[in-house]
């Protein structure tokens, strides 16, 4: 016999409903199926569960594919890991293909992607840094052998908006004797100047796309919202997304939640924030084979 002065409950009094009238988060129908082999990309695509990141990348997609159609912005921030895994090709063709209206670096993409040339023209010519670094690898000043695969050059090329944004003191080059901090203030202000207008562009359908920066780039998206909005352009409704191996504080917060808040009393189509977790070197490769490809080639019903 128990010396506790307390028993077990007895099952008898639980209230019990047909487990056919339980709603459930999955079906059989959202199940991955086997690819078979040698199938296409979009029969892979379309053999993956639909369930949990693949439901988001599907409307994800859907959205980008959508504000191409509707020739709204698709920005994407791009921190310096995602050049340095040797991306750059598969953003040029993103690129050429109408996927990439605005391109947001900070400091190490623009130094991975480009051996960054002295400071200072950028103030005399009275452009932007990321348009200064694409005409000057464009100019012939000096022989850039692979420009081929700069993403600088591309998009100098295709007239896509590079801005580069700059913390002085985190990259290699801000320690050099020439460097001229007055120059890259200037440059990297205007810049953020140049995001804040592509940012108020995204309204209403326009998508942003975060890789990569755990820190600079989501404060300077949430920054240029915040200044968006304070001209009283609402920007609702938009896409956002962070795509990285790790989910940290501020892209989860500065990008996929507070920009995508509804107002209080707001009514209409929702805004919508995504966290996909992958390396870049797996998630951007096929990302962009999904787009090329049109995929999804139907939006499904969400679950939401």
């Amino acid at each position: 016999m128990s010396i506790y002065s307390i028993q077990p409950v007895t099952f008898g009094a639980v209230r019990t409903y047909p487990l056919a009238s339980r709603k459930s988060k999955v079906s059989v129908r959202d199940f991955a199926k086997p690819p078979g082999a040698n199938s296409s990309l979009t029969k892979f695509l379309d053999s993956l569960p639909n369930i949990l990141a693949v439901e988001d990348l599907r409307e994800l997609l859907s959205a980008i594919h959508v504000a191409r159609k509707q020739r709204k912005p698709v920005l994407w921030g791009i921190g310096g890991h995602v050049i340095k895994v040797g991306l750059g090709a598969v953003l040029i063709d993103l690129m050429r293909h109408g996927f990439v209206s605005g391109i947001a670096m900070n400091g190490a993409a623009l130094i991975h992607d480009f051996e960054i040339a002295l400071a200072g023209n950028t103030q005399r010519i009275r452009i932007g840094y990321g348009e200064a670094a694409g005409q000057y690898l464009s100019s012939g000043i000096i022989d850039v052998k692979h420009a081929d695969c700069s993403v600088l050059v591309a998009a100098y090329q295709h007239r896509v908006p590079v801005t580069i944004h700059l913390a002085i003191g985190t990259d290699i080059p801000h320690m050099h004797p020439a460097a001229n901090g007055a120059a890259l203030g200037d440059a990297t202000h205007h810049d953020f100047r140049l995001f804040c207008a592509l940012v108020q562009q995204m309204h209403p359908g326009g998508v942003y796309l975060n890789w990569g920066s755990a820190v600079l780039l989501p404060e300077i998206f949430l920054k240029a919202i915040s200044v968006v909005r304070n001209f009283g352009v609402p920007l609702r409704p938009i896409t956002t997304a962070n795509f990285d191996f790790i989910q940290h504080y501020r892209p989860m917060q500065n990008v996929v939640k507070r920009p995508t808040m509804p107002a209080p009393g707001s009514s209409g189509p929702e805004s919508r924030g995504y966290a996909i977790t992958g390396h870049h070197e797996l998630l951007l490769p096929l990302v962009a084979a999904a787009l090329a490809a049109g995929w999804p080639k139907k939006r499904r019903p969400g679950k939401r």
